[in-house]
Order: C-alpha cells, then structure tokens, then sequence
C-alpha cells in the first residue's frame, strides 16, 4: 500500500495503489495495470497501454480519450501519426472549449465518464471493497481475476441484448 496524495476535495490523502483502467466504447476492459510504487505521470502510461492494445488487438484502434492528466505533446503527435483520433482532454480550458466544438471530440469526452463509472464497477462490483487481497501480489491477482469475471460478465449482457433484438426464426 502506499499513500496517495490525489489533492481531491474530501480525500486530500487516499491509501492504496494506482491503477490504470483502459476500456473500448461497449465497456470491455482492454487493458490494467496496477503500481506498486509510485505511477509515473498519466502523460508517461498512455503510449505504453496503447501500445499493449494495438499489440493485442493486432491493429491501429480509432480513438483515444482521457482526462486533463494524459495529455501531452509527445502524445498528441505519436497519436496524430498513427492515424488514431486522439480525445485527449487538454489542459487549458480555453483550448478544451474551442475542441469541443469538434462533434466527434465533444462525444468521446462525453463518453469518457463512462470509464470512471466502469472503474467503480469493477472495485465495488468485482473486487470487493474494501479489497481484502493482502500483500501487493495478491493484489494484482485479485485484479487480474476481477477484470476478467467483469469482462465475462459484460460479454454475457452483450449476448443477451444481442439474442432479444434478434429472435431465433422457429423451425417449420
């Protein structure tokens, strides 16, 4: 465990680790890591879980989005040239206000909310809380099995909403 100093008000200091959560837009988790030391900078783990998307997925994906914290310039052009639409929320309001008048930009930082709530899903939901995995490796494996059962459990709602909006003909 480590003590977080997020600055947020009501929880000036958190204890925990810093976990980092990416999900596609039907809200499968595609990629996690959880620290033991201290995270280094948002900005310095975007690439690297990009990365670990498009490895798995085998290819370029469409978008990215993500708060104020991940936005950088390196991560801007490295985005930009691989032909990835890049959401990623800037840091000045008056650059946030003129991109949000991008129709594409104003949906996926709509839609970025969704990942916080996917993230209290999957630590209320799927890992307990408080978490009573003790010992950082037991953590991470917790977290592990946790994204796991929460992604089963998303594509099981996926098949269902899938078999009622498409009934199976009856034989004659």
């Amino acid at each position: 465990m480590r003590i977080l100093v997020r600055g947020k008000a009501g929880a000036e200091v958190e204890f925990g680790n810093t976990l980092l959560v990416g999900e596609n837009r039907q809200g499968l988790i595609l990629d996690h890591s959880i620290f033991r030391e201290s995270a280094p900078a948002d900005s310095q783990l975007l690439m690297e879980s990009v990365m670990r998307v498009w490895s798995m997925a085998g290819r370029q994906i469409g978008s990215v989005v993500t708060d104020r914290g991940f936005g950088s310039a390196a991560n801007s052009k490295t985005l930009a040239n691989s032909e990835t639409f890049h959401a990623t929320c800037p840091r000045k309001p008056e650059v946030l206000k003129e991109k949000m008048q991008n129709e594409t930009f104003a949906r996926l930082e709509r839609r970025r909310g969704q990942t916080e709530a996917r993230i209290a899903i999957l630590k209320n939901g799927f890992l307990g809380r408080p978490l009573r995995a003790k010992g950082f490796d037991n953590r991470e494996m917790a977290l592990a099995w946790g994204v796991l059962t929460h992604n089963l459990w998303k594509l099981a709602a996926m098949r269902k909403t899938k078999d009622v909006a498409e009934p199976v003909p009856e034989a004659a």
